[in-house]
This record gives structure tokens, C-alpha cells and sequence, in this order.
């Protein structure tokens, strides 16, 4: 299966790791109040395990406290790379 298929047409725009904890930007089309359309990014954020009963990789939103420090550094990788790329205040003009 590739990529494309995988994930439809919306490829990933960067995913930051750190062990099992993962932080993934997207680029998305939206369009505006006033009909224009914009492009703004959403971060969608997991932890990876694998599961004891079927020995299969499964993702999940909740967190352990081990897992707090990882999530912290993939959170402000996000979000560095948002800022340095011009995505910061995107928001704000929607």
C-alpha cells in the first residue's frame, strides 16, 4: 500500500517521534466566511502500542506519565516548525 493510498490524497506534512509518541502535521483546505478558501495546518497526536491479545500495532490519545515529557518535546517540535515555516498566525485571519 503506499503512501497516497494510505492516507487518501493528504499526505503528512512532517511527523516528529520520540519513541512511541508522535506528533503529525497536516495541511488542510478550508474555506472562509466569505467563500475564499485558505490552507491551514492541523497537528493530530498519538502513542503507538502494541496490543497484548491480537500482538498488533494500535495507536491511542491517552497518555501515560512516563509519556508526558516525550509528548512536551514532539508538542514544541510541532509547533517550532509551524512558527518557522509563517503558520503561526494563520488562524487569526480566519
Amino acid at each position: 500500500m503506499t503512501e497516497a493510498s494510505k492516507f487518501g490524497e493528504n499526505l503528512p506534512e512532517m511527523k516528529f517521534k520520540a519513541g512511541a509518541i508522535s506528533a503529525t502535521i497536516w495541511r488542510n483546505n478550508i474555506k472562509r466566511k466569505d467563500g475564499t478558501s485558505a490552507e491551514v495546518h492541523t497537528v493530530s497526536f498519538d502513542r503507538r502500542y502494541k496490543d497484548k491479545d491480537s500482538d498488533e500495532w494500535k495507536s491511542t490519545r491517552s497518555l501515560r506519565a512516563m509519556d508526558l515529557p516525550k509528548a512536551v518535546v514532539v508538542l514544541n517540535k510541532a509547533y517550532e516548525y509551524l512558527i518557522l515555516n509563517g503558520q503561526g498566525d494563520l488562524a487569526a485571519e480566519i
